[in-house]
């Protein structure tokens, strides 16, 4: 599958500013000639649908800014799905292609007609699976063929789209592997964990039998967490947007299916707790378990220190899940000196301040790293997806004037793309598959089951917990 983070950094550049590039011209401030886009500073603040569909369309003497192109393209499809887009920029170019006819400008013609094909071939490599839709593989089609007209046989034109169509088909074809091999991969299996006194023989493996090193489990769980992530798309996350909004649900509903690669990647922090609580609940012995949460903190750590916060957060949620953190006995053996630093990290009161100094600052090491080790960034992904939510719902779409408020696509855009381009580091570490298997195929305990084992662990203290392990055992008595 190509590197998407060659395109973002082409297209959009360190700062995702906006700013209208010397030299390209700046069409829109008298678009339609009523000043339907509004410039401030020199940065396209807002403007009506229709003026920004035509600021995207390349003239004779004008090319849009390569930032503006990817904010565009990828805000656009709140209002307006892919294919529409694409239809109204055909109709464009079509009326500008029929004025050039008109006045037998063949050079101008041609300069034209190969500006159209960069603005698709930018559009076609930022994001490929617009065209997985039949109609915008349509649309692209009948756009190409007008513009391939003007130029002679085995012109630069013709040669240019027959590249970017072959590499478009790749993308797609690599994208219906990558779906037809997730269709294949199951969830790990839910154990229902021991039926009252029938604890598993400690003999049984656990995750210290597979790997006792912190460091290189937390190497091999970065390992599944870049490549779980890399197949989250720009389009993907814009569907927390489009899916969102009621007001323009109506008008682009967006794919539903687009939405499963962040859904399975939240199911990855959610089987990751789950897992971490089985390995400590299902322990036999204090000691074995005092020992296996001690590890489990120092492989958070070692998270920690790569920039893996996302396997980090859910090392920690699964250490504090209620069967876990009841186990008083248990962590009063752990030295929980490293613990308490962790959770000072992930401390959420000031919407996670602490976090986001430490997030802040592997962004800072990853922009000035001279290697792969240094890049990695992996944020907690269900935070980042709540500050989109939020930039989303605190600013509105649209303006009291009817247009469309760009100035809140620009920062959600650049927030995307700085997500996208930590996605794409190559990860450093040598791969386990060993580890890596147990990793994602260990059955892991239902709810009900850890409270079981943690309670045969530690016996109820209180009428809470001991209403709460009577009712346990008259439901798998009654199961039984």
């Amino acid at each position: 599958m190509p590197q998407t983070s060659v395109v973002f950094s082409s297209i959009l550049g360190p700062s995702c500013s906006g700013q209208v590039q010397p030299g390209m011209g700046e069409r829109g401030a008298g678009a339609g000639g009523s000043g339907d886009l509004i410039f401030q500073d020199g940065r396209l603040i807002s403007g009506s649908l229709e003026a920004l569909m035509e600021h995207l369309v390349p003239t004779v003497d004008y090319y849009p800014d390569r930032t503006y192109i990817f904010t565009f393209l990828l805000s656009s499809r709140v209002f307006i799905p892919p294919h529409d887009l694409l239809a109204r920029v055909g109709q464009i170019c079509l009326e500008q292609r029929q004025q050039l006819q008109a006045g037998s400008e063949k050079v101008k013609l041609k300069s034209f007609s190969a500006k159209i094909v960069q603005l698709l071939k930018e559009w076609t490599e930022a994001f490929p699976y617009d065209f997985q839709d039949e109609k915008a593989m349509a649309e692209l089609k009948t756009i190409t063929h007008r513009v391939a007209q003007c130029d002679e046989e085995n012109g630069t034109v013709k040669k240019a789209i027959t590249q970017m169509t072959q590499s478009l088909l790749l993308s797609l074809a690599a994208r219906s592997q990558l779906q037809e091999l997730r269709e294949k991969l199951r969830s790990p299996a839910v154990d229902k964990g021991p039926v009252l006194k029938a604890k598993p023989p400690a003999a049984q493996k656990d995750i210290l039998g597979v790997c006792c090193d912190p460091l290189v489990l937390a190497q091999q769980l970065t390992h599944i967490e870049l490549e779980r992530v890399s197949s989250i798309h720009p389009e993907d996350l814009m569907q927390i947007v489009s899916h969102m909004d009621s007001r323009d649900k109506h008008r682009c509903r967006g794919d539903l299916t687009k939405t499963y690669s962040l859904e399975a990647y939240d199911n990855w922090f959610n089987c990751l707790s789950m897992l971490v609580a089985t390995e400590v609940c299902r322990v036999v012995k204090k000691k074995h378990r005092t020992r296996m949460l001690e590890f489990f903190i120092d492989v958070a750590r070692e998270c920690f220190n790569i920039g893996n916060f996302n396997s980090m957060m859910a090392i920690i949620s699964g250490m504090n899940l209620s069967p876990v953190a009841r186990l008083k006995k248990t962590w009063s053996k752990v030295k929980t000196a490293k613990f308490d630093v962790l959770e000072h990290h992930m401390d959420p009161s000031s919407n996670f301040c602490n976090y986001r100094t430490a997030l802040q600052g592997a962004t800072q090491r990853s922009q000035m790293a001279n290697s792969s080790r240094e890049k990695i960034v992996i944020p907690v992904f269900n935070l980042f997806v709540k500050d989109i939510y939020f930039l989303h719902k605190i600013h509105t779409n649209h303006l009291p004037n009817g247009h469309i408020n760009f100035k809140k696509f620009w920062e959600i855009s650049r927030q995307i793309h700085e997500f996208m381009t930590w996605t794409q580091v190559e990860c450093p570490f040598e791969k386990d598959k060993k580890i890596q298997s147990y990793l994602l195929t260990a059955p892991i305990y239902s709810e009900e089951a850890l409270f079981i084992a943690s309670f045969e662990s530690e016996g109820p203290e209180n009428h809470m917990e001991k209403d709460s392990w009577k009712t346990l055992r008259t439901t798998l008595l009654n199961r039984a």
